[in-house]
């Protein structure tokens, strides 16, 4: 949870540094914690899927 809150700072901060605009970087930041849920659920049912490497 405390890497999760810091990649989100952080892309809050770099978001914030490129635009100029705290609204901008929050928007962008929010869609990051949607995303990357979205992206971690996807990755591990792939995951879990693929028998490579699995005895039994």
């Amino acid at each position: 949870m405390s890497w999760r809150t810091l990649g989100t700072l952080d892309t809050f901060a770099i978001s914030w540094f490129l635009t100029g605009r705290v609204e901008i970087a929050g928007s962008i930041a929010a869609l990051e914690v949607v995303t990357k849920i979205a992206w971690f659920y996807l990755h591990e049912r792939i995951w879990a899927a693929i028998h490579w490497g699995r005895h039994g």
